[in-house]
């Protein structure tokens, strides 16, 4: 599976869900059926820059704005190769799982400022 792919569906994903749309929305708006935006959005499926920019349009952004993981990742140096791991990781969860990890991260820190 590509990282692209994975990053590009998270974002579609985040602002999706930021904006309140559900999968079936967005697929109506960008005039798909709803299980092709879930397999875009999980990067089972390869995107054609035509549809890509459908769902840009549906989600009033441009096409740029799909990439923006992508450029995050891009700012960080080569040493943070452990922190690109861990934002990829995060990228294919949830809010709420995504909370859960925060709240596990930061116990294991306090333990270790409290040494």
């Amino acid at each position: 599976m590509s990282e692209l792919l994975d990053l590009v569906g998270a974002r579609i994903r985040d602002i999706r869900k930021a904006q309140g749309l559900s999968q079936e929305v967005l697929a109506e708006k960008a005039g798909f059926n709803s299980s092709y935006i879930g397999f875009i959005e999980r990067a089972e499926r390869n995107i054609s820059l035509k549809n890509l920019e459908k769902i840009a349009a549906a989600l009033n952004v441009g096409v740029g704005e799909l990439f923006t993981y992508m450029q995050e990742k891009s700012e960080l140096s080569d040493d943070d190769e452990n922190v690109k791991r861990l934002i990829s990781l995060l990228r294919k969860h949830d809010s709420d799982e995504i909370s859960m990890a925060l709240n596990v991260i930061t116990e294991i820190f306090k333990t270790y400022d409290r040494k």
